[in-house]
């Protein structure tokens, strides 16, 4: 994400619905805080897709599972989140189930995922952090 793009979206609405982005999903894009649940992750992914920003996508995947290629389509255009669960498995594990409105070429579509995350240890003095593993796509429109 550029510089420029980043200052202008600090002083609008975060993408992911949940506040203004510069203390929403914001803080999590500069580094100044992690993440503290999976649905906030989620969130906090969607808004990176909004806002095109494929280091923190890259940041936040489960390393085995990162594709080589984030590139996005200038086409699309995100019209909004709904976050319809958040569950957690375990300490280490826990599901988002979310539908990401869309729009390509004037046709709108929808994304539905049911999310995987696991909780992992870091380096010693390194926080423990949230990774996306990989989601269950529903048929889309």
């Amino acid at each position: 994400m550029t510089k420029k793009r980043a200052a202008n979206a600090a002083a609008d609405a975060c993408p992911c619905g949940n506040g203004p982005y510069a203390s929403c999903c914001g803080r999590f894009h500069r580094g100044e805080a992690t993440p503290a649940t999976a649905e906030a992750l989620m969130r906090s992914r969607y808004s990176a897709y909004v806002l095109g920003d494929a280091g923190w996508l890259r940041q936040t995947w489960y390393a085995s599972n990162c594709p080589e290629d984030l590139s996005f389509d200038s086409g699309t255009r995100w019209l909004g989140l709904a976050v319809k669960s958040h569950a957690q498995q375990d300490d280490t594990h826990a599901t988002v189930q979310f539908v990401a409105r869309y729009k390509v070429g004037g046709r709108a579509h929808r994304l539905e995922e049911l999310s995987r995350f696991v909780f992992e240890p870091r380096e010693p003095g390194t926080p423990a952090r949230w990774l996306y593993v990989d989601g269950e796509v529903k048929d889309q429109d």
